[in-house]
């Protein structure tokens, strides 16, 4: 394994590469980044991860200085599962002074995670786009957990005709059924249980809808009475437009939650 701290460097690498898959994170590697790095692996000749926690994601008062960061282990990781290269830069080799900016503008950029998060978007795609030019991959694998980044991520790269293919592979949860996530290192005894009745939730309601329950609404009160007693920053049905659902139609909807826990922001979804 090849770890690469020069954008250039990396850039002149990849470029001799036609068959080239990469997995974005942002570090503190789980079980389910390891799920996109296996995927990528067995379908390209070459899979790069990079691990950049980026700066220009994160809203003022977030937990940018506190993140979770496991550099070593990382490197660890990503040498057992037979990465090709490990991309590690620092910011200021990913962004300059007064620099042109890519802004999402879509409405969808700002509503769910990003009505209490306006620019977190812009941040997210402005990084992917950098990330994408300097390595030009194939396929690039995200998890359907962050459902609202990877739809425009995919709405990105359809916009600007770029020649990559997204991946989005299913969301791996620990035994008690909660999401896998970088953010759970957080959790304590109680809000790990807070948060398994989100996952419940979103498992009820999906046994409901193969019961033959299709009405929102209906769903969407089954899921609230679940966790009435969270911080809940909203419960959605919506479709891959985001547009809500008075109906659900199955291959077609995604339910989502956001709560607030110890002040962190967790979300969660189920693809039907």
């Amino acid at each position: 394994m090849i770890i690469i701290e020069n954008p250039i460097e990396l850039f002149n690498i990849c470029k001799k590469e036609n068959s080239k898959g990469f997995v974005p994170t942002m570090g503190a590697i789980h079980k389910g980044h390891i799920s996109l790095i296996k995927e990528s692996i067995q379908n390209n000749k070459i899979t790069i991860v990079s691990i950049f926690i980026n700066p220009t994601q994160f809203l003022e008062n977030e937990d940018f200085g506190q993140y979770p960061q496991k550099k070593d282990d990382d490197i660890d990781i990503c040498k057992k599962e037979n990465v090709d290269i490990l991309f590690m830069p620092l910011a200021d080799s990913i962004y300059g002074i007064n620099e042109p900016k890519v802004q999402a503008n879509s409405i969808t950029s700002y509503i769910l995670d990003g009505f209490k998060r306006p620019s977190h978007f812009d941040g997210v795609l402005n990084v992917l786009l950098k990330l994408f030019n300097l390595i030009k991959p194939q396929n690039a694998y995200f998890g359907k957990k962050d459902a609202q980044q990877v739809l425009l991520v995919d709405k990105m790269v359809k916009s600007f005709f770029m020649d990559i293919n997204i991946i989005k592979c299913e969301t791996i949860r620990e035994d008690n059924g909660i999401a896998m996530s970088s953010r759970n290192i957080y959790l304590d005894d109680i809000s790990t249980k807070d948060l398994i009745k989100v996952s419940q939730s979103l498992f009820d309601a999906k046994a409901f809808i193969l019961k033959g329950e299709l009405k929102s609404e209906n769903i969407i009160n089954i899921i609230k009475e679940n966790i009435k007693s969270m911080d809940v920053n909203y419960v959605h049905i919506i479709d891959k437009a985001f547009k809500k659902c008075n109906y659900v139609r199955i291959s077609n909807n995604i339910i989502l939650i956001s709560v607030n826990i110890k002040k962190i922001n967790y979300i969660d979804n189920i693809w039907i």
